[in-house]
């Protein structure tokens, strides 16, 4: 791994790329993207079909809809131990999702006028799982879980090439409506709908870059979750286990070799450590070593806080802190983990927060997916008499600033109206 100090000459300027990062992977995939996309919402079936042939080798006389049969199949084929595990893991995941949800209130605060709010869910999702390098039952259970908890009535499955992990933990839940479709294509179909599948009202799940690509394109016409990158880990530490800091490093990094696996600390020695253990380690890996050799940096901050304004800006999915205090300052991160023992890739797999989490910085502005991405909350308001008599006055007042004579006037009717009957 690199090691840069911050009182070096190029340091501002490689931090500012860091800070400014985004997927140019995503960005390069758009054209390709845009014709799949394009394709599939025009072409229905057959350019699905067509992609699905080309893309993900799917056999032509495979129906695109796995069937109940396929699926009870594969959660008989598993061994018990992996479903004691999934079953674990979906505990943990529908615990959490459960105490996510919002609250509905109403209150008043003024005598004759009620607010409040309704929640929701929507009506149909559809829950991307990658199939490319390994099978990921886990973000079919982070998916599908908190769309269940929030009460959505149809969750739709997509993957190219389901392994039997996959459709076991799709077994376990109960979900049936699972097509062998992924990519860019897959994404369009979601969106727009074909002869086969029935749209949705929003699309969840990390993927590719083209699926990334595809996502951006819909957006407008279909909500999506996030743009989700390549994975990244920030740990930032004084005092950590360089063996256990360069083990996390290694573990996040073996996603995918674009993969970004950063170590703040203020410790020089701490520091040349950490690289030479994940070096190491990561030898046996050669996605990991691939992505550590691109994307692995060190960075020697001159003081903690100074390590701790860095980790801010570098907003990152993943981030590990020494302790719970370091909390208080924390402030932009997908999801943290605190202490030694709190190995990440348990969060992946257990923990119960969701793995979804924003990359590329996102996560100065929002969390990982959470049952309230799968909820709409629509607020009530309801006046009876004295409280249009409070608060209809003012009203007018605004209406009329805005030049809005027709506001004014749909408040003033009633007014009147109920002046007249006192």
């Amino acid at each position: 791994m690199k090691i840069i100090t911050t009182s070096s000459r190029n340091a501002k300027a490689q931090l500012a790329t860091l800070f400014d990062r985004r997927s140019l992977t995503c960005e390069r995939a758009l054209p390709a993207a845009r014709r799949i996309v394009n394709a599939v919402r025009s072409g229905g079936d057959a350019a699905l079909r067509r992609y699905a042939t080309r893309l993900d080798h799917i056999s032509p006389q495979l129906p695109l809809r796995i069937s109940d049969s396929e699926i009870a199949a594969a959660r008989a084929s598993v061994p018990p131990d992996f479903k004691r595990a999934l079953e674990a893991a979906a505990r943990n995941i529908r615990a959490f999702a459960e105490r996510q949800r919002p609250k509905e209130f109403g209150f008043s605060s003024v005598r004759g006028m009620t607010v409040g709010q309704r929640v929701r869910p929507l009506d149909a999702v559809g829950c991307y799982v990658p199939g490319g390098r390994y099978p990921l039952p886990s973000t079919l259970l982070m998916t599908v879980i908190p769309a269940q908890v929030a009460g959505v009535q149809r969750i739709v499955v997509a993957s190219p090439n389901p392994a039997p992990e996959i459709l076991a933990a799709a077994a376990m839940l109960g979900t049936t409506e699972f097509y062998r479709v992924g990519g860019a294509q897959a994404i369009a179909a979601l969106a727009y709908g074909t002869e086969t599948i029935l749209p949705v009202d929003k699309i969840v799940g990390p993927g590719n870059a083209y699926v990334t690509a595809a996502k951006k394109l819909i957006a407008f016409d279909c909500a999506i979750d996030m743009l989700a990158g390549p994975t990244e880990i920030v740990v930032t530490s004084e005092n950590g286990d360089p063996g256990w800091i360069a083990a996390d490093l290694v573990a996040q990094a073996e996603h995918d070799p674009d993969a970004l696996a950063i170590f703040v600390t203020t410790t020089a020695t701490l520091a040349r450590t950490v690289a030479a253990e994940t070096k190491r380690q990561s030898q046996s890996n050669p996605i990991a070593r691939e992505a550590i050799c691109r994307n692995g940096l060190i960075i020697v901050a001159r003081t903690p806080d100074e390590a701790r304004q860095i980790t801010n800006r570098l907003a990152p999915e993943h981030l590990t802190v020494d302790t719970d205090a370091d909390l208080a300052w924390v402030r932009n991160a997908g999801s943290v983990f605190v202490g030694p023992y709190s190995a990440q890739p348990l969060g992946d797999y257990i923990s119960g927060p969701n793995h979804t989490l924003p990359t590329a910085g996102l996560a100065r502005a929002r969390g990982g997916l959470s049952v309230t991405d799968f909820l709409k909350v629509i607020t009530v308001q309801e006046y009876r008499p004295e409280g249009l008599r409070a608060l209809g006055p003012a009203a007018v007042s605004l209406a009329e600033a805005e030049g809005l004579q027709g506001h004014a006037e749909a408040i003033r009717a009633r007014l009147s109206e109920i002046r007249g009957a006192r």
